[in-house]
């Protein structure tokens, strides 16, 4: 009887034992958490920023950083979009651009980083030399201020035309002093220009909208800007978000040697690491 009750007592003993085991393991497992992955939504224009953006992407999730990418196919949007808080970042315009469009738009935007930068070429599917180019040839351009003024300045460095001395960069086509060829100058939308070559004498197009459409600047262009320009493109929060560490975390991920790698090799000199 005694020996029933001591093997009652350790059968009791050894449940008991196992049931706070199990108690113990599944309240630990409850309270362990894997850190959630930090998430940005970034808006980028369709072509090598999109491109780019992929391999940061890639680069980021390896470094518990999500990245969602929002493509655009305007230079407006993207800077709207990021204002409203329907994106966290936004890579897609050099620093003037930035500084024109918040001031005009009276918008709280500030560049954290450098980006990449696109020197603009000139194209034309009718010439292969600008010294081929008639008089009153017709030479479209992108009609926003800022790159406007950079295509002019570019047809100044190039010596189609010569600007009022110290313009700086409000340049806008009243401001050519010199025409000698009496060129005609046709502004309209960035990402139209290259569309609309066909029936252009040449045109200055953005290297991106210029890859998207199969142009190669290095191959195709008639001109190009040299590669120390002064249009790098930046990476850019609101103002109340610039000093987020999972921003600073962005950064450093977007100018890591395996983002610079892939642009040198994916783009061969037509984008340019700016960092």
């Amino acid at each position: 009887m005694v020996k029933k009750s001591i093997a009652l007592v350790v059968m009791v003993l050894t449940l008991l034992v196992t049931l706070i085991g199990c108690g113990t393991t599944s309240q630990s497992s409850s309270n362990s958490t894997t850190p959630a992955k930090e998430k940005l939504v970034v808006g980028v224009t369709a072509g090598p920023h999109e491109q780019v953006m992929k391999k940061v992407k890639e680069v980021a999730a390896t470094q518990g950083l999500d990245i969602e990418i929002k493509v655009f196919n305007d230079y407006v949007q993207p800077n709207l979009a990021l204002s409203e808080k329907a994106l966290d970042v936004n890579v897609f315009q050099h620093e003037p651009y930035l500084d024109k469009f918040k001031t005009d738009r009276k918008l709280d935007l500030v560049a954290i980083g450098k980006a990449v930068t696109f020197p603009m070429g000139i194209y034309s599917n009718k010439v292969k030399s600008l010294n081929d180019l008639k008089e009153g040839a017709v030479i479209g351009l992108p009609n926003d201020p800022t790159n406007a003024a950079r295509a002019y300045q570019l047809f100044e460095q190039i010596g189609l035309i010569k600007l009022k001395p110290g313009i700086g960069l409000n340049v806008k086509a009243t401001d050519i002093l010199t025409n000698p060829k009496k060129l005609v100058f046709k502004e309209m939308d960035a990402a139209f220009v290259p569309r609309a070559l066909g029936d252009l004498d040449a045109a200055a197009i953005n290297t991106n909208f210029a890859l998207t459409s199969g142009l190669k600047p290095n191959k195709d262009a008639i001109a190009i800007e040299p590669k120390d320009n002064p249009w790098i493109n930046v990476i850019v929060v609101r103002g109340a978000d610039k000093d987020k560490p999972v921003l600073k975390k962005f950064v450093q991920v977007y100018q890591s040697p395996e983002v610079k790698d892939f642009i040198n090799k994916t783009f061969e000199g037509a984008v340019i690491a700016a960092w």
